[in-house]
């Protein structure tokens, strides 16, 4: 791949990773707030952009699925067909290569039906949403990777990220797609990087944060917008998360030609993010996956009443006595909590690891490999790790405390993320709420009226209990 005058085109993933984790201070605190909480007394509140660049750097494969798409036509000639390997899509031979050497035998289910869309003639539009580690970043890479006339020495795709870190992210996955592509060439539109007044971009593909791409395009002309053949949204939750990025996207989608291909790439998909996606978006197909229930119809969901803290404590003693546990995740609202906790099981001779908002991406991953390498049985940790985090030997997770927002209701999507981190790779899991409280209870009668779903109660006095929940 020919590289950029910054010479980015050159580095390996591991040297990106490793500079973007040193410059990355995940989970900014303040000493406290206005109801006079310390940071170990508020929620742990994690930041969307930390936990999906989080994920990212974790992921080791491919996150397989059993759940069903539902795809969404706007268009009605629009065709829905999908293919079972990567020849079928006709790809340049090269870029096939490229494609194989990144370790994809087969197209992922989102790969599988967004990818012949997406290469369609004439271009569709497309709204794709699907948890991280399904392969949708390769996805689009791959189309804007396709779509790429080299015969023209100007840039002709524009793919957003939210942040740097996503951003070379991003660029890592198509610097190695196109590493057999050595006419292709990228460009980042991030900071640090900067073009001369004179000069307009001869580079095909720019990746960047939205206010880079729109200094550029709109402000110093280093290359033309109407000239954009392929527009790409990715991280469109993190993006309306970021103060600005909404209003700096819709400036840029306002410059952009009629016959523009609009990509949108989403991990959530509530309202927020679809009437987003509507001002991004004319006439796109609708692709997500079923994720709610299949992570719902996997998890065996149970409470158990307590009368405090301690009485918790011993609930969770007796649940880890009484079944055979492979590695169980404890969630707690805040890191005092979370302290408290991984201090009383460490002293009662349990191995145990400990993960919240103080700590840094490269401190967390540390924390995860030990867990993954089995070298902890327990991960204690707050809603930094709710979202993405998949390991295979999870087979029970205890909500310590019922996930509430900021109003002290239930906060139902919290909840489907935390107990999703067992019930994995079409395995059963184990789901235990404790309950100290009339409030908590309440929580818990409205998560199961939400999902529809039956929370059955456990006494944990109850050896005979603990043992049929597993069974």
């Amino acid at each position: 791949m020919a590289t950029d005058p910054s010479g980015w085109g050159t580095l390996s993933q591991e040297r990106e990773i490793s500079n973007m984790v040193s410059k990355l201070d995940i989970e900014k605190e303040s000493t406290a707030n206005g109801n006079g909480k310390t940071d170990e007394e508020q929620s742990d509140t994690p930041s969307l952009a930390d936990s999906s660049l989080l994920s990212k750097i974790f992921r080791k494969q491919l996150n397989t699925t059993s759940s069903d798409l539902e795809v969404q036509r706007k268009d009605p000639n629009n065709p829905l067909f999908s293919v079972k390997t990567f020849e079928a899509l006709k790809l340049h031979p090269d870029l096939l290569r490229g494609v194989y050497d990144m370790g994809f035998n087969a197209p992922s289910k989102i790969q599988e039906t967004a990818l012949p869309m997406l290469l369609a003639n004439p271009p569709q539009n497309m709204i794709a949403q699907s948890q991280s580690g399904t392969g949708k970043t390769a996805a689009f890479v791959l189309a804007m990777l396709s779509r790429v006339d080299t015969s023209k020495n100007y840039v002709q795709v524009v793919c957003l990220s939210p942040t740097y870190e996503l951003a070379i992210q991003t660029g890592e996955v198509a610097a190695r797609m196109s590493q057999h592509r050595k006419d292709i060439q990228l460009r980042f539109a991030v900071r640090g990087e900067e073009v001369p007044r004179d000069r307009k971009l001869t580079e095909h593909i720019v990746i960047g944060t939205p206010g880079k791409i729109l200094d550029w395009g709109l402000k110093f002309k280093v290359f033309d917008i109407k000239k954009i053949s392929v527009f790409v949204l990715d991280e469109a939750d993190v993006m309306i998360a970021t103060q600005g990025h909404q209003d700096q996207c819709i400036r840029i989608h306002k410059q952009l030609p009629n016959h523009c291909q609009m990509m949108f790439f989403s991990a959530t998909y509530d309202q927020e993010v679809m009437s987003f996606a509507e001002l991004i978006v004319p006439k796109p197909t609708i692709i997500r996956l079923k994720r709610e229930q299949e992570s719902l119809d996997n998890i065996r969901q149970y409470y158990v009443r307590c009368a405090n803290q301690e009485a918790k404590y011993a609930a969770i003693t007796n649940i880890y006595g009484g079944i055979s546990i492979g590695q169980a995740i404890i969630f707690c609202q805040t890191r005092k909590t979370a302290m408290w906790l991984s201090g009383k099981m460490s002293q009662d001779g349990h191995s145990v690891g400990i993960l919240s908002g103080e700590l840094n991406v490269e401190q967390r991953i540390a924390v995860l490999d030990r867990f993954r390498a089995s070298l902890e049985k327990v991960l204690i940790t707050t809603n930094v790790l709710s979202r993405g985090i998949d390991i295979e030997q999870v087979t029970i997770v205890v909500n310590f405390d019922m996930p509430v927002d900021m109003n002290g209701k239930a906060d139902c999507e919290t909840y489907l993320h935390r107990i999703g981190r067992t019930g994995r790779f079409g395995k059963c899991g184990i789901a235990v709420n404790l309950i100290d409280s009339e409030q908590t209870m309440q929580i818990c009668q409205d998560i199961e009226e939400h999902f529809g779903r039956k929370i059955s109660k456990i006494d944990t006095d109850n050896p005979e209990e603990i043992e049929n929940i597993q069974n």
